[in-house]
């Protein structure tokens, strides 16, 4: 096998079975793609109590100068139904011009392509003046907790430092050369309960309703909307996700009820001043409703998820400009600057360098039968190639 080689690299990468947190053999793989051409490569072991261990790669060309991070990922999502495959999930079969498999598009092709284009440029032009850097986890489709995190902070320990990154998801809807992502939402998530007082159904006098109190409690948070957007981001946006009572008898008034939400958010907001702004308007709503009339208003209890996902918007023109410019002129298509989505692995990164998201089209992701369109195994490596030139041009190089 030839490192040069997408299609079959991408379908070594497919035959290793890494759901999370399993790796699989996926990082040796790669592994082995990478050490022939000069890079120099770790293996990091990631742990926290209570989550699976989980092994990370990080490999390094060169020891100085502009350097390049290409991020991503090798853990894929369960296969589902296998049965339901037209072709084994994990046997990277090709049919109909289309390459079948787990993690084909989300997101072993796009590393499978980005190691083909550094192997290409260093076979034409030798090595960069400067450095690329791998940065991958096996944790992204997981808790993320043992993954791009660690991995990240295990490097900088080191004294790696990036000047810039492409993190290679897929963020094209429709064909190849649609979209790079500049930026990501924020996402905060919460849970509220609502206490009232159980009761017999039949003598609700005796008794308060805590499904009165969180349909007040959600509709303040659906309404009014949280902004109209910005230049940059659409405008923020709250679901309730889960609303639970756990009461099994219909005759008997619950005295609890919890509700889930998420909201996604643009850089109207910080997660702190969004915060702030929620409990604002469950306070609201909590002493200006009543569970019932004459009784006071009612109590209520709001916990956070863990780790909310900060929004941010790269502006870094080195890297936009020397990417698009090589998406047009491989594609013939000038890619919309986007920040629409869910999350990534980029929201870690670029709290050290400037990071863009650029890979294939993502509309098999997660389903049966994910698939990529052979020959966008190969634009997409040219595209890489013609970046990595263009990117290292831009850095002054």
């Amino acid at each position: 096998m030839t490192a040069t080689d997408p299609i079959a690299n991408l379908q070594t990468l497919i035959r290793c079975p890494s759901v999370t947190p399993a790796e699989g053999g996926a990082l040796s793989a790669l592994e082995a793609m990478l050490s022939p051409l000069g890079f120099k490569v770790d293996k990091v072991k990631a742990t926290e109590p209570g989550t699976p261990d989980i092994e990370n790669l990080y490999a390094r060309l060169g020891n100085d100068g502009p350097h390049l991070m290409f991020a991503g990922h090798t853990d894929v999502v369960p296969v589902g139904d296998e049965g339901a495959w037209t072709h084994p999930p994990f046997a990277a079969e090709i049919a109909g011009g289309e390459l079948f498999g787990r993690g084909a598009v989300d997101m072993k092709g796009g590393i499978a392509c980005f190691v083909a284009a550094i192997a290409r440029h260093i076979e034409k032009h030798g090595a960069p003046d400067g450095s690329v850097s791998f940065l991958i986890t096996g944790d992204e489709e997981g808790p993320a907790i043992n993954g791009t995190i660690k991995l990240l902070q295990w490097a900088a320990e080191r004294g790696e430092r990036w000047d810039a990154c492409l993190v290679g998801e897929p963020t094209n809807p429709n064909r190849l050369g649609d979209m790079i992502k500049i930026g990501r939402r924020g996402s905060l998530t919460g849970k509220i309960t609502a206490h009232g007082v159980q009761g017999h159904a039949a003598y609700p006098h005796l008794a308060d309703n805590a499904v009165r109190g969180i349909l007040q409690l959600t509709q303040a948070l659906m309404h009014p909307p949280f902004d109209a957007g910005t230049e940059n981001f659409q405008p923020s946006n709250l679901e309730v996700t889960t609303v639970d009572v756990g009461n099994p008898a219909t005759n008997v008034v619950p005295a609890k009820a919890t509700a889930s939400f998420n909201i996604r958010f643009n850089d109207t907001w910080t997660a702190e001043t969004l915060q702030q702004e929620i409990i604002r308007r469950l306070d609201a709503a909590a002493s200006e409703g009543v569970l019932r009339a004459g009784r006071a208003p009612f109590r209520y209890d709001l916990v956070w998820a863990e780790r909310p996902s900060h929004v941010f918007l790269t502006r870094n023109n080195a890297l936009i400009a020397s990417l698009s410019s090589a998406i047009e002129s491989v594609t013939g298509q000038s890619p919309a600057l986007s920040t629409t989505g869910g999350t990534s692995d980029a929201r870690f990164i670029k709290d050290y360098c400037p990071v863009v998201e650029f890979g294939l089209v993502g509309q098999t992701m997660h389903m049966i039968d994910e698939r990529v369109v052979v020959d966008d195994l190969e634009r997409l490596t040219v595209v890489y190639e013609t970046f990595i030139a263009r990117w290292f041009e831009n850095a002054g190089i």
